[in-house]
């Protein structure tokens, strides 16, 4: 009886450990498997203030997410421009982001001496990581997502932002 009781309990438990492993195999499938966009728009990422905001806030407008870093010159170099064109896009529904790669006192210093117009928030060195996922194969910054109202990737920019194409892009003068 008790030879039965441990083969029944061992059994039980290595269809426990078996359905645990695919259930979490689908669920990580089922997160792969949402489009960037709206994969970056289910994070969650802290302020300049640390406090952590969802990014599911600017659901609906045409996103223009930037990963950028303040020791990255292109990256500092096109932030002005970005906050002009934040400024003539609010009337068009269209939010610019920053996501810095960095620390929060360095973005913060940073965010002190320039005046940008665009929330700016803090991924620290695993912004890195999600600028791949988010497509970034090759790991350059900047590195800036174009996202339609309804989530889904319009267009990716590696490097220094031609704001004309971008500007034809948002279907911008």
């Amino acid at each position: 009886m008790k030879k039965e009781y441990w083969l029944g309990t061992t059994v039980a438990l290595l269809f426990i450990v078996i359905g645990l492993v695919f259930g979490l195999k689908k669920q990580e499938t089922a997160v792969n498997s949402a489009s960037p966009g709206t994969f970056l728009l289910a994070q969650s990422l802290p302020d300049l203030n640390g406090k952590s905001q969802a990014l599911a806030q600017w659901k609906g407008k045409t996103i223009v997410a930037n990963f950028w870093a303040t020791w990255c010159p292109p990256c500092i170099e096109e932030m002005p421009e970005l906050s002009a064109l934040q400024e003539e896009g609010k009337a068009k529904n269209i939010q610019i982001i920053g996501i810095g790669i960095d620390s929060v006192d360095k973005i913060q210093e940073f965010s002190y001496k320039h005046k940008i117009s665009y929330p700016l928030y803090v991924a620290g060195m695993q912004g890195a990581e999600l600028a791949k996922e988010m497509g970034n194969s090759k790991g350059g910054l900047p590195f800036t997502l174009l996202i339609t109202p309804d989530g889904q990737v319009k267009r990716t920019y590696t490097g220094r932002l031609d704001m004309t194409g971008l500007r034809r892009d948002l279907g911008l003068p």
